[in-house]
């Protein structure tokens, strides 16, 4: 189990997802475009479609 994940499991899920978007906005612009595109699509899965037209709205 990564770090990450043996952290947030042992906080209630409000305060995992608010800390984690503390990390993100810093992690973000740190990464290039097609890293942040991967990693929104590692969150969102394979939804059966094309992954990379449906962001063109995020």
């Amino acid at each position: 189990m990564n770090e990450i994940l043996k952290i947030t499991s042992n906080m209630d899920p409000e305060e995992a997802a608010s800390q984690t978007a503390v990390a993100l906005k810093h992690l973000m612009p740190l990464l290039g475009d097609e890293e942040r595109a991967q990693f929104i699509m590692d969150i969102i899965g394979d939804t059966g479609r094309d992954k990379v037209s449906s962001m063109v709205h995020l």
